[in-house]
Parts: C-alpha cells; structure tokens; sequence
C-alpha cells in the first residue's frame, strides 16, 4: 500500500484561505515504554484544531490501544487508526492536518504523515525533528530559512527554521501537498516556540489524557 501510495498524483491543494483551520495530532503510549513498542499497548491520542487567528477551536482526545508492534517505516500500522479516529472526532474538519511523522522521505516513499491525509481524504503536512533518510545542507540561522533534503535525486523534505538561532525542523510534504504548501502552513501556526502550536498542544492533551488515565 506504501509503494501504491507514494505513486499516486493527487491534485496539490492550495490553502483555500489566507489562514487555513489547521489541526495538530499526536499519539503518545504508557511511560517508560521503550522504542520496540508491543502491539496491544494503552495509547492515547489527541487532535486539536486552530482557527486562521490562531485561536484554538477544537480539541478531541480518544484512548485504546497500539494496533501494530513498532517497526521503522510502518509508523501507520502501529499509530494510524488512533491518529484517524482522533481528527475525525474534531468538532469541525480542518483544511489541512498536521502530524508528527515523515511524508516522502521514506523507505517506500509514504510514511505516516502522507498515508493518515490519504485515509482522511485530507491534505497533510509532516512535522520531525531530523530528517529519516534524506540527506542536505543546513539551514541559514534566520526565521523562514530552509535548506532542501534530497533522497534518490529528490527533494523529499526541507529543514525549516522556525525561529532565528534555533535548531531547525524537518517539514515534509504529505497527502496533496506539495513542500512549499507545506513550509507555509507550518510556519503560519508557529509562534515562539520551535514547532507548529496546533501539533505542540495535541501533544500537551495526549500527554495529559495518558496522566489523568489510571495506572498509566
């Protein structure tokens, strides 16, 4: 399914408003859990969506369980349905999603991000702190400076600084976007801090929602 989707040619979606309704989703599993996560697991996940006034509008919180065992390059499996189930269960659809996971720089050419906007059927954006496989230059030291990251011959991703000195993000491009689509949109809901507010406060909620669970 990864090659079938990394092959598709959707329309690229341009932001229909100057400052499109954006949501920031994140999964996060029991404390102390290490990297080679079980299937079965207690996860929670958590979507909040921002308004083009960078108010929040929307926040929706779910529970269960990891659906797969941890694998490099099959994020989906393991965090995909609760990250869907998440953003569906916001109080209005958003233009664009936001996700903490890779697009196009990829073993097969479609992590987590491009694939949750397919299942969606909504154009998404992929936000990390390091590149998975692409390879590049750094970025220059002033806000909105980026630096392209190449896999195969391709620009598969951009470093993205979000804030003058401060260490760069990796910004990939995901379902029907295309990178500077996605450069925009990051740096339109980024305040002070490094990352996009709508992604750094899904994360505060899944967070908190994993504190207030029982023997969590």
């Amino acid at each position: 399914m990864q090659y079938e989707l990394a092959a598709l040619t959707p329309p690229v979606w341009r932001p229909p408003v100057r400052r499109p309704l954006v949501a920031g989703c994140f999964v996060c599993f029991r404390r102390g859990q290490p990297r080679t996560g079980r299937a079965g697991e207690p996860a929670w996940a958590a979507a909040v969506l921002m308004s083009g006034d960078r108010r929040q509008v929307g926040t929706a919180v779910v529970s269960g369980h990891a659906a797969a065992p941890y694998e490099p390059g099959l994020l989906t499996l393991r965090e995909g349905p609760l990250l869907e189930t998440a953003v569906r269960a916001l109080p209005d659809s958003p233009h664009v999603v936001v996700a903490n996971a890779t697009g196009r720089d990829h073993p097969r050419g479609a992590g987590l991000a491009l694939h949750l906007g397919a299942a969606l059927d909504l154009p998404s954006v992929g936000v990390t702190d390091r590149a998975l496989l692409a390879t590049g230059s750094p970025a220059d030291l002033g806000r909105g400076a980026t630096s392209p990251l190449m896999l195969d011959h391709s620009e598969v991703a951009r470093r993205l600084r979000t804030r003058a000195g401060a260490r760069p993000i990796v910004v990939h491009s995901g379902w029907r976007t295309d990178l500077d689509t996605a450069v925009s949109v990051v740096l339109a809901v980024t305040r002070r801090a490094r990352t996009p507010e709508p992604l750094r406060r899904a994360r505060r909620a899944a967070r908190q929602a994993r504190a207030d669970a029982p023997s969590a």
